[in-house]
């Protein structure tokens, strides 16, 4: 993928989901404060959610607890041994 043809506001199903892919417990705030700065909240919980990138469940579980909403996970096992609701 050619990243000079991306688009912040075409690709964000794109972009919003592989920014979160490579992110971990420790650059996870670093990471979610710059995509926040291109994204509103409901759309980084969207595309998250319905993405098809392996982002992984903990990721999933700091991106709900940042944004107070029920845990959700891209995978059937539960993150980090929270209850998935």
């Amino acid at each position: 993928m050619d990243l000079n043809t991306l688009s912040l506001s075409k690709d964000k199903d794109i972009i919003i989901p592989r920014a979160l892919f490579a992110t971990t417990q420790e650059t996870f705030t670093t990471d979610i404060a710059l995509l926040e700065q291109f994204y509103s909240k409901t759309q980084i919980l969207k595309y998250l959610k319905t993405t098809k990138e392996r982002v992984s469940n903990e990721v999933c579980a700091l991106v709900a607890m940042r944004y107070n909403v029920p845990v959700f996970a891209r995978f059937k096992q539960e993150p980090f041994g929270v209850k998935i609701r």
